[in-house]
């Protein structure tokens, strides 16, 4: 789980994940082959904005709604966009999985390292909500570490995995093929399976 840090400058809510700087680039050329190149996305969970930032800037044509729980994440999110100028990068708006629903006809949802460090009935109520409101085509994209074949892909995420049931006994590291299954029950085609750095896979369904 990436770790947050303020920036230096006194009374300035953008966050900064060490991570995003890591892995957006390699995020991005999975999106630029999978998505859309216009069209209404939603990022659930989408923590200082970073990613947002990134990404809706390389889709200029997208209108790009980040979503968090977190007033903080909410509040960086907005800081991140208030700074940059970006056009198609909405406001930030609280998004409970649990609670909210998505408007029909959505072109994409993206949820980044999130069903690991969340409950399972997130990751449930998450892939049932997104089939029901993408449309036909619309992509439902999920980026982590996942667990296939029954084993850990890597000791560091066999050790990974530990630390996360320390923190919470519902989080974890998931199966993929559960997540696969819970998918193609709620609409979706088989995923894109695509392996990431740092042993963590994009996985890609398409709405029927």
């Amino acid at each position: 789980m990436a770790s947050l840090f303020n920036p230096a400058e006194e009374n300035d809510a953008r966050l900064h994940a060490p991570a995003t700087a890591r892995n957006r680039d390699v995020i991005l050329d999975v999106l630029k082959e999978h998505l859309p190149l216009a069209g209404t996305f939603y990022e659930i969970a989408a923590g200082s904005g970073e990613h947002a930032l990134y990404f809706s800037t390389a889709f200029p044509d997208v209108i790009w709604h980040p979503t968090d729980i977190d007033e903080s994440h909410l509040n960086s999110i907005n800081a991140w966009r208030a700074h940059s100028g970006t056009q198609n990068l909405q406001e930030a708006l609280y998004f409970n999985v649990l609670e909210n629903q998505f408007p029909d006809k959505t072109d994409a949802i993206l949820a980044i390292n999130l069903i690991h460090i969340a409950p399972w009935r997130v990751a449930e109520i998450l892939i049932e909500k997104a089939g029901n409101a993408l449309k036909t085509g619309g992509t439902l994209f999920l980026y982590g570490p996942y667990q296939q074949n029954g084993a850990h892909t890597s000791d560091s995420n066999a050790d990974f995995d530990i630390s996360l049931k320390s923190r919470n006994p519902e989080w974890g590291i998931r199966h993929m093929e559960e997540v696969t299954s819970l998918a193609i029950k709620n609409g979706f085609d088989a995923p894109a399976v695509i392996p990431m750095p740092a042993n963590n896979f994009s996985l890609v369904f398409k709405r029927k």
